[in-house]
């Protein structure tokens, strides 16, 4: 640990670097970089999903909602967060990214979720040919993969300003609550993931965590507030779901009960 402050950022910054070049000489090797790589389209802003639904003269989120409405597409997913070491890499995001198109929901990424669906090809127009029916023929007439990169780990707002705007395009319910939608976070590592977790959940969305417990387990209380009381109050709730498949029934079950 390098404690840094205020007068000595400039020699501390020194140090470490000099610290790293005398360090140099114990790396094992070099670093296992695969040379497989993969396309992927990314830049689904809201902005932008409203105009690819509409075009540029009557740019809307009416056909998403018809779409849902008629049963083509059962809902749509958020799978965030960062990867665990504690968890088999990528594992997680792209199981359930697989299983839920597969099913007919539009699933929405950002962050390092996006990345570990993308290096799987999973982000480009092909990857309809792994969606259910209804979904493929959405992403056939407008053109998108059933898997759209919403942005980077700070990005998640987006994703509640396409809730806010369906809402508001009617026909799905008065609230964000009342929408066939989830969050997941499958492999959340860092703390901010929970505090993203809690304002998307104040925002009235479903939302589960999986992999490593949230440090709020132990305390049944705090459980029963994040569960029933939020519930009964914002609409949405938090839940912390250890088995990935039964992340995976909660939250097609949730949605569903929506509809």
């Amino acid at each position: 640990h390098m404690e840094f402050k205020e007068d000595n950022g400039l020699e501390l910054a020194r140090e470490i670097i000099r610290m790293a070049i005398d360090n140099f000489s114990n790396r094992k090797g070099e670093v296992y970089i695969p040379e497989v790589t993969s396309d992927l389209i990314a830049g689904f802003s809201h902005e932008y999903i409203r105009y690819a639904l509409g075009g540029r003269f009557r740019e809307s989120f009416r056909p998403l909602n018809d779409a849902i409405i008629d049963g083509r597409i059962q809902g749509a997913v958020a799978i965030v967060g960062c990867n665990n070491a504690r968890v088999p890499h990528d594992k997680y995001h792209n199981f359930l990214t697989r299983e839920l198109i597969k099913r007919d929901y539009l699933v929405v990424l950002t962050g390092c979720a996006a990345i570990a669906t993308a290096k799987c090809g999973l982000m480009m127009p092909e990857a309809m040919e792994y969606a259910g029916e209804g979904l493929r023929s959405i992403c056939e007439a407008v053109g998108i993969p059933p898997v759209l990169h919403v942005g980077s780990c700070v990005d998640n707002s987006r994703i509640l300003t396409v809730l806010s705007e369906v809402v508001q395009e009617g026909g799905l319910g008065e609230d964000i609550s009342d929408l066939p939608v989830a969050g997941i976070a499958p492999e959340w590592m860092s703390e901010k993931a929970l505090s993203i977790g809690t304002y998307c959940v104040a925002s009235g969305v479903y939302t589960v965590f999986s992999g490593e417990p949230i440090p709020v387990e132990s305390s049944q209380e705090v459980k029963d507030i994040i569960t029933k009381k939020w519930e009964e109050k914002f609409g949405g709730k938090l839940e912390y779901v250890s088995d990935i498949n039964e992340v995976l029934n909660k939250v097609i079950g949730h949605i569903q009960s929506t509809s």
